[in-house]
């Protein structure tokens, strides 16, 4: 194999590397209906897979619309085991002004797919899809 074809391979291995998604660490709190009116959409509700954003991640708005995996890694409280082992995409639909850094406000259905509800808060994985 010539050398100009290995470097065209390292390269394009690197761009591929570069594109994987890291997770964020964070935690995860949740939220009751109603679901609306929202900070991004107003009364247009936008279903039940939805979340949250902290003020940082909101930014303005510019969160409005984008998808988030996120996982359970586990508990912050005595809840033994909190986590059910699913992941869900969620949609940013809201503002969560008394949220921390890296803190999602799941919607009450997201929340009991990824853990257990009397956890209230736990900490999650999150990746932009």
């Amino acid at each position: 194999m010539s050398f100009q074809i290995r470097v065209i391979l390292m390269v394009g291995i690197l761009i591929c590397l570069a594109s994987i998604a890291i997770a964020e660490s964070g935690t995860a709190t949740f939220y009751t209906p109603p679901y609306v009116p929202s900070a991004c959409y107003g009364s247009h509700g936008k279903g039940t897979v939805i979340a949250a954003a902290n003020p940082s991640l909101y930014n303005n708005g510019a969160a409005c619309g984008r998808r988030y995996r996120v996982k359970c890694t586990g508990g912050t409280n005595t809840v033994s085991h909190p986590c059910t082992g699913k992941e869900v995409t969620v949609t940013i639909v809201d503002l969560c002004p008394g949220c921390g850094h890296n803190q999602l406000d799941l919607s009450q259905e997201v929340f009991s797919t990824i853990a257990n509800p009397d956890a209230g808060r736990i900490l999650i994985d999150y990746t932009q899809v």
